[in-house]
């Protein structure tokens, strides 16, 4: 069982990493700079062509420096679509559309998943630690997941309705400055919300795990 519970830590502790650590998640915002300032200065086509090496120069700098294949490869997939949308609209505001809607979504999964009182990041919690946990049994745990999903829903619905607002009044100035403010610094304040919401469930876990709990075995639910 302590095996178990130690590989579930190391599993909660991952979760900035997953997402890239926190370089990668400062990695993201380079791309977003370097669009805005040659936006600023240049017309589109330079502006596009800079943004393509930029995407492509950090690409080769993370594969140098042994990140995950998967994050360099997202972080410059996300890089292409965006200037690729730019290029078959003519519109420079385009290149923050996929994350707009993106924010959308985002928001639609999160503040559903607390309207059916299943907050995902305790779904995904139960998901990654076997989903045989009754982990909405417990009132704190279930608050937690409340508090860590809800975070996360407000973050998705501020970044869609502020942005999706200077999309449509065309400012490309505001749009960067929106993405860089709301981007890394929120995301990593509701990835420690997530953390801290993982370890009290993990805390939990061991408690009616433990050989000294009359109940030794987690009764099966839906997530």
């Amino acid at each position: 069982m302590s095996t178990r519970l130690e590989k579930n830590e190391r599993t909660t502790r991952s979760v900035v990493d997953q997402m890239g650590g926190p370089l990668g998640l400062t990695y993201s915002v380079v791309p977003v700079i370097v669009f805005v300032l040659a936006n600023t200065f240049m017309s589109l086509t330079p502006t596009i062509a800079l943004s393509i090496t930029a995407g492509v120069g950090l690409f080769v700098v993370r594969l140098v420096r042994g990140e995950r294949i998967a994050s360099a490869v997202g972080s410059l997939v996300s890089v292409a679509v965006a200037i690729g949308i730019v290029m078959w609209t003519g519109s420079a505001r385009d290149f923050f559309v996929v994350g707009i809607w993106a924010s959308l979504a985002g928001f639609v999964l999160t503040a559903g998943s607390l309207l059916a009182r299943r907050p995902v990041s305790g779904v995904i919690w139960n998901a990654v630690h076997g989903g045989r946990n009754n982990w909405r049994a417990h009132p704190g745990d279930l608050r937690a997941h409340d508090i860590s999903t809800a975070f996360a829903a407000l973050v998705f619905g501020a970044r869609f309705v502020i942005q999706q607002w200077l999309y449509v009044q065309s400012n490309t100035g505001g749009l960067g400055i929106a993405r860089l403010a709301m981007g890394t610094p929120l995301t990593i304040l509701a990835a420690l919300l997530v953390v801290w919401a993982f370890r009290r469930s993990t805390t939990s876990m061991r408690a009616t795990t433990s050989p000294a709990s009359d109940d030794r075995r987690p009764e099966r639910t839906l997530p």
